[in-house]
């Protein structure tokens, strides 16, 4: 797919405003401040596609974005442990109903910060995508944080705590753009394989 034609498309603030699914569409969904957006403006090589907040727990919406016959989906960051009881429900709401929606989800892309072990909320999601037989990479984020040399070691950490399977990761950085190519790559296989359907 040409990943310059790309464009926001439309927010929801509940799951009863999403329009139906018409289109393969790939997901993004991780805590608050995991790097969502930054993965997805470096994806598309545009700074403001999506809205890069220095408070985490800002996006409140789920949001879409159109390309050619696609859709991008950036889901609300879960786990900010500031945010109001109310606005926790109605986040849980919004990615709940987004998922039991019946939507055409080509995969989900599941971004876990390198640096630490996944939270609660990333082991209920990723059950949850498991029960629900979705496929989805996990992709770790912000791995420039780190020297290059630990990268596996950490990697091998992280997923100690998940059951892989055959469950896919990449290694990603906003800075200096590793991990994009292998991303693009994968999202391309997916499409192709769509389209032989």
């Amino acid at each position: 797919m040409n990943f310059n034609i790309v464009e926001f498309e439309a927010s929801f603030g509940t799951s009863k405003q999403i329009k139906p699914s018409c289109c393969p569409e790939f997901v993004f969904v991780g805590r608050s401040n995991v790097g969502k957006s930054s993965l997805i403006n470096k994806l598309f090589n545009r700074n403001k596609l999506a809205r890069v907040s220095s408070m985490p727990g800002k996006t409140a919406t789920i949001n879409f974005f159109k390309s050619e016959a696609v859709r991008f989906v950036d889901l609300p960051g879960y786990g900010y442990a500031k945010t109001s009881k109310k606005e926790k429900t109605r986040w849980n709401e919004l990615i709940n109903g987004y998922f039991l929606g019946n939507r055409n989800i080509a995969i989900v892309f599941l971004l876990l910060d390198i640096r630490n072990k996944p939270s609660n909320e990333d082991m209920i999601m990723i059950s949850m995508l498991k029960q629900m037989q979705i496929p989805f990479t996990i992709i770790f984020t912000k791995v420039d944080k780190i020297a290059k040399t630990k990268i596996p070691d950490q990697i091998k950490y992280i997923s100690s705590f998940i059951n892989m399977g055959n469950v896919k990761s990449l290694a990603f950085s906003a800075e200096t753009g590793q991990g994009v190519a292998e991303i693009k790559t994968l999202i391309d296989k997916i499409l192709n394989k769509l389209n032989k359907k």
